[in-house]
């Protein structure tokens, strides 16, 4: 398993000077952050692509395989994030079955689209983050349920958030490990991690590691290794970007403390 981390300008610097080591930047799909990130380390691209909202027409699908191409990575991400908006009429807790029935034929669809360009091989989904009533994401798509029936019936892989997971466990009123252990694991491609704050009432990720957060990936790197769940190519820490709204998310002294403690984890997993 290898390690990535968001491209940011603190940590290019970081491994620049060699105060860091990481395997990938992970990157949007933004066509000048993977030319400046891809001089200094490979570069996983993660693309910007939803599955739900019935919104993929317009994709430059040559783009995206020309992306796939120039960076060597191997899957096509989805996430699996129906939004309230593109439903007005529908409550976003809703679970009415003919509501659920819609927004599984619709995310569906939207994966199949994917599938039918790349190959059910190359395509992976990724679960979203539910936070009840505050949220935008729909109820509907992170009901374990939900997510073992797409990824059963597409054929694709798992692009395990944890972070995320832990979230919609806690607003479903689940224990994460349960809910964790319902996803299709046995499916997992590719993994996410992060730090999760209370904020404002909230829970919040793409932050620094918290040490209750650290028992949920040793948990995690312990069924990989146990063989329960499957290995995924990479682990991303998701710390770090690009403009101001993650200034107070690229803390150069986060990283030079926890990137190592990541790194001596993924060694963990053989490749």
């Amino acid at each position: 398993m290898k390690l990535a981390i968001n491209y940011s300008p603190a940590v290019r610097k970081l491994v620049q000077a060699g105060r860091i080591q990481v395997d990938y930047f992970k990157t949007p799909d933004w066509d000048w952050m993977i030319n400046e990130a891809t001089h200094i380390r490979p570069v996983a691209v993660h693309f910007t692509l939803d599955a739900g909202n019935n919104q993929l027409s317009q994709v430059d699908w040559e783009h995206i395989r020309q992306l796939l191409n120039l960076t060597g990575t191997p899957f096509i991400n989805l996430h699996l994030d129906p939004r309230q908006s593109y439903y007005p009429k529908l409550s976003v807790d809703t679970v009415i079955p003919s509501d659920v029935d819609r927004l599984y034929q619709i995310m569906w669809s939207d994966v199949m689209v994917v599938v039918q360009v790349f190959g059910a091989e190359r395509v992976i989904v990724e679960n979203s983050p539910y936070r009840g009533e505050t949220g935008k994401t729909m109820r509907a798509c992170v009901e374990p349920e939900m997510i073992n029936r797409i990824v059963e019936e597409t054929g694709v892989g798992l692009l395990l958030d944890l972070s995320h997971a832990i979230i919609s466990a806690r607003h479903l009123g689940m224990d994460p490990s349960n809910y964790i252990e319902n996803l299709p694991v046995q499916r997992i491609k590719e993994m996410h991690f992060a730090g999760i704050h209370r904020r404002n009432g909230l829970w919040t990720d793409h932050l620094s590691i918290m040490n209750a957060d650290w028992h949920w990936l040793d948990w995690a790197i312990e069924c990989i290794r146990l063989g329960q769940w499957s290995s995924p190519w990479l682990l991303a820490f998701e710390y770090g970007g690009i403009g101001k709204p993650f200034k107070r998310r690229s803390n150069p002294n986060v990283m030079v403390k926890q990137v190592p403690q990541l790194y001596e984890r993924v060694k963990l997993i053989v490749s």
